[in-house]
């Protein structure tokens, strides 16, 4: 008797996809070329192959505007001015001070500078930094040809091997606030020199007392302004000096505050110095006490004013054969006014006769002597060196 196996043949699922895949692989490969000849495949062409993300071109983009023309054409001009000082002290070590210049006129081999005052004051030896085309920073001995701290300006002299320009002074009378204003110096020494800062005309006429001296006009702008700046330029999108950068109000929350000599103001001075050396400036020949303003009341009562004067000016002495001691003025007079010009401290005093008369005119003043009033004219005469500023 025979036993028999009842149970159905099964094939593995593994086999079965082996098989499938070699079977579908070698159907690919029969018709794929095929395919691509009938079209229904289309390969991708060169153009068409896909790039990383990114730029795939690079361009470049030549700027110029007014303001790089304008820097392109001034910058050159703009210098380091170095100047160097024996500093106290045991020791005597030397300070450096740098600042900012403006080469201004070149002829018969020398060319000449424009700086603040500030920044060559008390100086043994000032030197000038020129930024050459190759950017090789040269150093050249300068010559003091003239300097005024009334103003803060100096004029140095240098040879002129290594300058390749000179800039050109424009017009400060036709400034209007709002338009553009560039400085160009050296803020912080000539680690950063050349430096362009962009800004605006503030105020084109800011009376302000600079020093003092003298109260003077000055261009207000938001152009910034740092120590090192000082002689730098302030222009115009014409490539045209329009001030010379001298000082910024620096308190604490202040910004957008710097201040320029406008250029007009400075010619006159500029000339001078490079003819004498010096601004000859009246003067009246008084030393003062000080302002009114400022006594006690007890002081006040000393000099018998009325109670309607309120500003004026005290003599504390009338120097030698000066127009004052001519005229008879004695200490303890007080000026109130010159030529019916109200006055309220020497800057004011001062600031008058620097800019509103001349050498040889004469002005008349109003003076209180033990409280009563009096007219006193005088005719000025040239100030002494040593007593000119």
């Amino acid at each position: 008797m025979g036993f028999y196996d009842n149970r159905s043949q099964r094939t593995s699922p593994l086999l079965i996809a082996v098989i499938s895949a070699i079977i579908g692989g070698l159907i690919v490969l029969l018709f794929t070329p095929l395919l691509i000849q009938s079209g229904v495949i289309k390969l991708p062409t060169t153009n068409q192959v896909s790039k990383a993300p990114g730029p795939t071109q690079v361009t470049t983009v030549k700027v110029n505007t007014d303001i790089t023309k304008a820097v392109d054409k001034v910058r050159p001009a703009v210098v380091g001015v170095e100047s160097i000082r024996k500093a106290d002290g045991f020791f005597s070590e030397e300070e450096r001070e740098s600042g900012s210049g403006i080469i201004f006129e070149k002829r018969n081999g020398k060319a000449l500078v424009v700086t603040n005052h500030h920044v060559i004051e008390n100086s043994r030896n000032v030197r000038i930094v020129i930024s050459t085309n190759n950017n090789t920073p040269k150093v050249v001995p300068a010559k003091i040809l003239g300097k005024d701290k009334v103003t803060d300006l100096a004029v140095l002299e240098i040879n002129d091997k290594y300058v390749t320009t000179v800039a050109e002074f424009g017009n400060s009378d036709v400034l209007k606030a709002g338009e553009p204003a560039i400085a160009i110096g050296n803020p912080l020494g000539l680690t950063f020199s050349q430096s362009v800062t962009v800004g605006v005309i503030s105020s084109p006429k800011r009376t302000f007392q600079a020093n003092e001296y003298i109260s003077t006009d000055v261009i207000q702008t938001d152009a910034a302004i740092n120590p090192g700046n000082s002689g730098g330029a302030l222009i115009n999108t014409a490539g045209q000096v329009i001030g010379i950068n001298t000082l910024k109000i620096a308190e604490r929350g202040v910004e957008g505050l710097g201040f320029a000599i406008p250029i007009n103001h400075a010619r006159p001075i500029i000339n001078n110095l490079i003819k004498s050396g010096r601004v000859p400036r009246p003067y009246i020949g008084v030393s003062f006490l000080g302002n009114l303003y400022q006594l006690s009341d007890g002081e006040r009562d000393l000099l018998k004013l009325p109670a309607s004067v309120t500003g004026g000016v005290i003599v504390e002495s009338t120097e030698l054969a000066s127009p004052a001691a001519k005229a008879g003025l004695k200490r303890l007079d007080v000026i109130t006014s010159i030529n019916g010009k109200s006055i309220n401290s020497v800057v004011d005093l001062r600031t008058y006769l620097y800019n509103k008369t001349t050498i040889g005119s004469t002005v008349r003043l109003t003076v209180y002597r033990d409280g009563k009033k009096q007219s006193v004219e005088l005719e000025l005469q040239e100030a002494p060196p040593n007593l000119a500023g």
